[in-house]
């Protein structure tokens, strides 16, 4: 009896031992490389690529609407642009898309999202150009870094 029970316990060691690497390469470390250029480079498939400067673009293009909208001092037309890229607009990434992201690129993806709902809500409630363009300046620190910090490598292996 006593040996099955260490068999039992062993067994559960390294189940718990294997969900837990398993863990943190989908949630926390992704499918990432060092690159040559000192940022870290995310490798994933063309078609997931494509997806993510997809929404890259679509918050540019927000930028460039709530500026354009902040010149001529229509804080309703700011935030009706910046929640169209909250986070209710979050794209529907697969699984396996987000398993390749790092925990770091996904909580700033995340954050860049929250930020445009708070920015509209700034808009909203104050009407204060000044205050909201502030806040963007914070808001587009999210990109410059994640920008300086990480690039797309696409896998050879990825049959695309």
């Amino acid at each position: 009896m006593q040996r099955k029970c260490k068999f039992c316990w062993g067994l559960w060691v390294v189940s718990i031992a294997v969900i837990g690497a398993m863990a943190y390469m989908f949630i926390v470390r992704g499918s990432v490389v060092a690159s040559d250029d000192g940022r870290t480079a995310i490798i994933m498939s063309a078609g997931e690529r494509d997806m993510v400067l997809a929404d890259m673009r679509i918050f540019l293009e927000s930028v460039e609407a709530i500026t354009g909208a902040l010149a001529e001092n229509d804080m309703n037309s700011v935030a009706d642009h910046a929640k169209q890229v909250g986070v209710p607009a979050e794209s529907k990434a697969p699984v396996s898309l987000m398993a390749k992201l790092p925990l770091a690129f996904k909580t700033m993806g995340m954050a860049t999202h929250q930020a445009f709902d708070d920015l509209a809500q700034v808009a909203a409630d104050t009407g204060d150009g000044q205050v909201v363009l502030t806040n963007l300046s914070e808001l587009m620190n999210n990109c410059t870094t994640c920008h300086a910090g990480y690039r797309i490598q696409i896998d050879g292996n990825s049959g695309e």
